[in-house]
């Protein structure tokens, strides 16, 4: 009987260990449903463990403290959603067609999680710490894609700051969410207007 006992535990930790696991993905699956629905910083504690049929205490002992959960939403997040990779964006030369290519699947992208776009870039002008994560990840994603777009247009002089300014404006949510939603244009046809922009003023314009 003794043997039967250690060998009955291993199996009681283990099972135990998937408890704790599951109870800390529902948490975290409670807590991104309801940032996509209210935004981060209007989601109280107690607002995700009653939807993941928890306690406060649950919920803290699983995230002490809000950076601990704004991290493991956005790394859930990023999963289930990855922004387009920029390094397929680069095995293109054209500098028109590296444009067209990345903001077709940005735009993509933006349409599939605006929710979450939305609603963290509203709350980062109030949370601070939704506006470090934001800067640290979201916004710092946005800086890399338009050096990657940038590094098409070498060699364009005089004109560069503009076209920096331009390819700035092409890779932010808030353009897309204009031209997109208010404007009315599909994700295709948003970015073919971009590209056209980034064409007349790195001298690339036609094609």
């Amino acid at each position: 009987m003794p043997v039967a006992r250690k060998e009955a535990r291993p199996y009681r930790q283990k099972a135990r260990a998937a408890r704790q696991e599951e109870t800390r993905q529902r948490i975290i699956a409670s807590a991104v449903a309801l940032h996509l629905e209210r935004g981060p910083a209007r989601t109280s504690i107690n607002a995700i463990a009653e939807h993941a049929g928890v306690n406060r205490v649950t919920v803290y002992r699983h995230f002490p403290d809000a950076r601990a959960l704004l991290e493991a939403c956005s790394a859930h997040s990023h999963r289930v959603n990855p922004p387009p990779d920029l390094a397929g964006w680069r095995r293109i030369d054209d500098p028109r067609k590296r444009t067209r290519v990345a903001l077709t699947q940005l735009y993509d992208y933006f349409r599939r999680t605006e929710a979450g776009w939305a609603n963290v870039l509203r709350d980062a002008e109030v949370e601070p710490l939704v506006k470090e994560m934001v800067e640290a990840r979201r916004l710092a994603y946005l800086a890399d894609a338009r050096e990657v777009l940038l590094e098409a247009w070498a060699g364009r002089g005089l004109r560069r700051p503009l076209l920096r300014a331009v390819i700035g404006l092409a890779v932010d949510f808030r353009t897309w969410q204009t031209i997109a939603r208010r404007e009315g244009l599909d994700d295709g046809t948003a970015a073919a207007l971009m590209v056209h922009l980034a064409a007349a003023v790195g001298g690339r314009e036609g094609g």
